[in-house]
């Protein structure tokens, strides 16, 4: 771990090899910073407990402010502790820590840019990653589809890390808050850590029952319209406990 966090602050990421890392401009963590963080590992950690992702695949980001602050590259989630607050601003430039960004920054950053998001959660869920190498959109199969704005778009592939990824997501995601990145996985948001995860976590489980139900031999599954969706959505809204 120590080697890994050297190679890090020397600027080589393990997994991705030698990249350019923004300059750091140091400066203590908040208190809301430090809250942050600590509901952001438990969540990373939450994508391998559920078996959302695999060893370090995945990333995870939480906006405090201008600040994003997101899950380094290459170090288990299980060994992140409160001092590797890993943050960046909003242009990319590393405000916070020592470790090496996500690779997906690109991504990440791309999300809180251009949308209300407080929270973005990507992994490379095993049924969802499977529908994106099937389909260009899944077929709406559930009404949870409405949670998500409607049919969940397939993003072209495009190498990890770049631009362009972060382009085609971008295109996947117009009117829609979470999207499949084709043999790749899966990316949503949400105005909290918990939502950006529930519809993580909702979306690998219709991409499961799609393939479940499109198995059995003989039989098509039935789709929803998209006046069903669209009412479906409509009623998610005021799903759950008013505050």
């Amino acid at each position: 771990m120590a080697e890994q966090r050297r190679n890090q602050r020397d600027g080589r990421d393990d997994r991705d090899g030698a990249r350019p890392v923004p300059e750091v401009r140091r400066r203590s963590v908040s208190d809301g910073e430090a809250h942050a963080w600590e509901a952001l590992v438990a969540t990373a950690r939450r994508t391998v407990s559920d078996g959302l992702v695999v060893g370090t695949s995945g990333n995870v980001s939480v906006r405090v402010g201008d600040t994003v602050l997101v899950t380094p590259s290459g170090v288990p989630y299980d060994r992140l502790t409160p001092d590797d607050v890993t943050g960046v601003d909003l242009a990319g430039r590393q405000v916070l820590g020592t470790l090496v960004p996500t690779s997906e920054l690109p991504m990440h950053l791309a999300v809180h840019r251009t949308t209300d998001a407080r929270a973005v959660v990507h992994t490379h869920a095993v049924h969802a990653t499977a529908v994106s190498t099937l389909v260009t959109e899944l077929p709406p199969i559930h009404y949870m589809s409405g949670a998500l704005g409607g049919p969940v778009r397939v993003a072209p592939y495009a190498t990890y890390g770049t631009d362009e990824l972060a382009e085609n997501m971008l295109q996947a995601l117009t009117g829609r808050s979470g999207c499949l990145l084709q043999n790749h996985g899966t990316l949503t948001y949400g105005a909290s850590l918990d939502q950006a995860y529930d519809r993580t976590a909702q979306l690998e489980w219709m991409c499961r029952l799609w393939l479940t139900a499109s198995s059995v031999p003989g039989l098509t599954p039935s789709l929803l319209s998209e006046r069903q969706l669209a009412e479906a959505g409509e009623r998610l809204r005021g799903y759950g406990q008013r505050r």
